[in-house]
């Protein structure tokens, strides 16, 4: 599955790219960075209310409280909320907070991070979304190392759902597919390219051939 990443500071745009996307998929991915755990800054939780997406998504959260963003995103309809592991919080209430208000829930692990660090949250969480670039920014350079972590990761838990996101293009895509990963999130070069109906229509058929 290729998941379109969304990332801007600004809500019109935010509007504007989920009603592009949803002209050639049902589902996208939409990334909030708080200028904290991250140096950059997205949309704002003021930015998400009285706003009904007109397709699915789910948040990626590059922040250093999650909390704040639950209900905001609960009430625009995500299915999904993924937060990052190197966060100084109590990871198993952060998880147990999530399911209590009915969605699901996904660690995101910085390329520095190993697999023993989160191993025992694994059991707790329905995907683990692996960063192949020091998130932050869009467009940053691919880190092929991670892939060796992936795979070792699927060959270790072999049923979890796993995603990789950050630095993914059409000349990479098979090198990624290759680590037996179920989703790849993108974002630039689908959103950033001057078609981005094709250019998610080539992802996909490369992802999916």
């Amino acid at each position: 599955m290729i998941i379109p990443a969304l990332l801007t500071s600004k809500r019109e745009d935010l509007i504007q790219m989920v009603d592009l996307c949803a002209k050639f998929t049902d589902y996208v991915q939409i990334d909030i960075m708080d200028g904290e755990f991250v140096p950059s800054k997205s949309v704002t939780v003021g930015d998400l209310s009285c706003w009904k997406p007109s397709i699915c998504c789910e948040a990626h959260l590059m922040v250093s409280d999650p909390y704040l963003w639950l209900e905001p995103f609960k009430s625009l309809g995500a299915n999904r909320i993924i937060y990052h592991f190197e966060i100084d919080k109590d990871h198993k209430k952060i998880i147990a907070k999530i399911r209590e208000i009915g969605l699901g829930v996904g660690l995101a692990v910085n390329p520095d991070t190993e697999i023993d660090d989160f191993r025992y949250l694994v059991q707790d969480l329905d995907t683990i979304l692996f960063m192949s670039v020091n998130p932050g920014f869009y467009g940053a350079p691919f880190i092929p190392e991670v892939l060796e972590k992936i795979k070792n990761f699927k060959e270790e838990y072999p049923q979890k759902k796993i995603g990789i996101d950050g630095g993914i293009k059409q000349d990479n895509l098979l090198q990624v597919k290759q680590t037996g990963l179920d989703y790849v999130c993108i974002g630039s070069a689908i959103l950033k390219n001057d078609d981005p109906k094709m250019s998610f229509e080539n992802f996909v058929k490369l992802f999916n051939g």
